[in-house]
């Protein structure tokens, strides 16, 4: 079994080996979590030229709840809606795979370099986004990763208006 690191380092390498180990490592949900965390940290001192250091805590908090909402929103469209014949999952699965594909995350640290902040965002985004396709292509037993792609973008699409029916309902403005 490889260390928390390890599976970092695979995970951001989009291997899939990496993803079916986390996949099937029950134990491994604390780690994911981990990754979780520390890809927000990361990307909250990235920001914090621009941003300010306030929200650090706010954002690994809302970091982890997104990641519960967007891993049972893909179990329920990956497996419910969009399901291939040999899929088999549950949400602890996606939550694992979902969790290290936001290994290149902490790599969002780098924001904190004048100029070089905007590229590495794009970048790194980019990367997580091709990592969580790998997740969710892995942990439903897909064949086709088009089907996968299919699955994010329907999941996202769920999850940006769950946001604003959120923002809607609690307030999503700053000080008047």
């Amino acid at each position: 079994m490889a260390s928390f690191t390890q599976r970092m380092i695979g995970a951001a390498k989009l291997d899939v080996h990496t993803y079916e180990e986390v996949e099937a490592d029950r134990t491994a949900t604390g780690q994911a979590m981990g990754v979780v965390v520390l890809s927000s940290i990361a990307s909250g001192i990235g920001a914090v030229g621009t941003g300010g250091g306030v929200g650090l805590a706010v954002g690994a908090i809302g970091a982890l709840i997104g990641w519960f909402l967007w891993a049972f929103v893909t179990y329920l469209v990956g497996t419910k809606i969009l399901p291939e014949p040999q899929t088999r999952s549950d949400v602890g699965e996606l939550l694992r795979t979902i969790g290290f594909s936001a290994s290149p995350g902490v790599l969002l640290v780098l924001g904190i370099i004048p100029v070089l902040g905007v590229l590495v965002s794009l970048v790194v985004s980019i990367w997580m986004l091709a990592a969580f396709v790998v997740a969710v292509r892995q942990a439903l037993d897909y064949h086709s990763t088009g089907r996968a792609v299919a699955v994010c973008a329907i999941g996202w699409l769920f999850f940006v208006a769950l946001s604003v029916v959120l923002r809607m309902f609690v307030g999503g403005g700053g000080p008047s």
